[in-house]
């Protein structure tokens, strides 16, 4: 088990990634920050259940939180070895 661990990922835009107390398979705490190229309708999405216990997604024009609770990893792990191929 991991204590923090914070990470970037450029995509269409940018996202910031932090992770507290977690698992390859599970984190207590993850949240990340997105600044997008490309604009979108604002929306709010509110989840519980399939792999998480609670997740909150907040877009609005070129700007995105995404905050989970109990919840699977985000593991972008596959697309740097994609990229090496």
């Amino acid at each position: 088990m991991k204590l923090i661990q914070f990470s970037h990922r450029c995509d269409y835009g940018h996202d910031w990634y932090v992770q507290v107390l977690f698992t390859q398979r599970w984190a207590l705490f993850q949240a990340s920050i997105s600044w997008c190229e490309y604009p979108a309708w604002p929306y709010v999405q509110v989840k519980s259940g399939t792999g998480s216990l609670f997740n909150v997604m907040f877009w609005i024009h070129k700007l995105g939180f995404d905050v989970g609770f109990i919840e699977r990893t985000w593991n972008w792990g596959h697309l740097k070895e994609e990229d090496r191929e």
